[in-house]
């Protein structure tokens, strides 16, 4: 059996699209499993209905509004840069509210349920691909795996957003008794669960460099400073997974090819900006190119 999973990474999500797209059309790859993480979730169900031209448009023309119905930052350029700061008059207003988070994610709901329409639901229900969502529970301190074999489709299109949900940012939402979050709080690379539902083999697409990089410059506020905080733990999440991942694939006896991205896309995630994540596409579709080109065996010439 044969699993893609895609890691969280809010607007990186681009980046994954573009692998995903050369590992399905370029290379002719059919998978039985879909596993996604925040960003990730988004994706593989239109991954596993085969429509990525659609998805492609949806992560092409997505910007802070079709997100955020409270956005509680806001984006300035500063000798070119992005530079963001706390949008002081959505976040008092959001507690005022009664609100237990800075911003408010409705419409990235909203934009869930449009892109994915009950017709295609069904198709996806009554077909082999499993699709599998990462949600992180906190009332019970426990990572979450919906599958859409056991949804129905309202609760599905709730966990996918549920999946893709980063507090205190975005909407925390109650559902059955329990609050839940971003699946990337527990699991953000869930190569485990793959395997664990019998994939042999996993592609898995980690928007992320492989080596840091970076040294991050010194917060200028507190929302910068929290998200550092938020981002260098994700990053020891990750780390977690994949040798995990790495682990039980030996043990499984399964095979994982990883795909990082080869450059920082952004410091921030959060930043929807339609150019670049168009680029960003772009550039997913031709690193995976370049990498399963590189990996190919050369095969010597025998002729005399």
């Amino acid at each position: 059996m044969r699993a893609l999973v895609i890691s969280g990474g809010g607007s990186k999500g681009a980046f994954a699209g573009g692998v995903a797209q050369y590992l399905i059309e370029g290379l002719g790859k059919e998978y039985d499993i879909f596993v996604g993480t925040s960003t990730g979730s988004l994706l593989i169900s239109h991954l596993a209905l085969g429509k990525l031209d659609k998805i492609k448009e949806i992560y092409s023309n997505v910007n802070q509004k079709s997100i955020f119905n409270s956005c509680p930052f806001v984006v300035k350029k500063k000798y070119g840069i992005d530079e963001i700061s706390i949008n002081h008059w959505n976040v008092v207003r959001n507690f005022f509210q009664g609100k237990k988070t800075f911003g408010e994610s409705e419409n990235l709901r909203n934009l869930i349920e449009e892109s994915l329409t009950f017709e295609e639901f069904q198709q996806l229900q009554a077909n082999s691909p499993d699709v599998v969502i990462t949600v992180s529970n906190l009332s019970l301190n426990q990572v979450e795996y919906k599958s859409i074999k056991e949804c129905d489709y309202d609760d599905f299109c709730d966990w996918i957003w549920v999946s893709a949900n980063y507090i205190p940012f975005m909407s925390l939402v109650r559902k059955n008794g329990c609050e839940y979050a971003d699946g990337g709080l527990g699991s953000i690379v869930p190569i485990e669960e793959a395997i664990r539902r019998g994939a042999t083999e996993v592609d898995v697409v980690v928007l992320h460099t492989e080596v840091n990089y970076m040294n991050r410059v010194p917060s200028r506020n507190p929302f910068e400073l929290l998200t550092s905080m938020l981002s260098f733990i994700l990053d020891r999440i990750e780390h977690q997974n994949i040798r995990i991942g790495k682990l039980v694939a030996n043990q499984k006896n399964a095979i994982i090819n990883l795909y990082y991205t080869p450059t920082i896309l952004t410091v921030n995630s959060l930043i929807f900006n339609k150019k670049k994540m168009t680029l960003w596409w772009k550039k997913g579709y031709l690193y995976a190119k370049n990498k399963n080109i590189e990996s190919m065996p050369i095969i010597p010439d025998l002729k005399e």
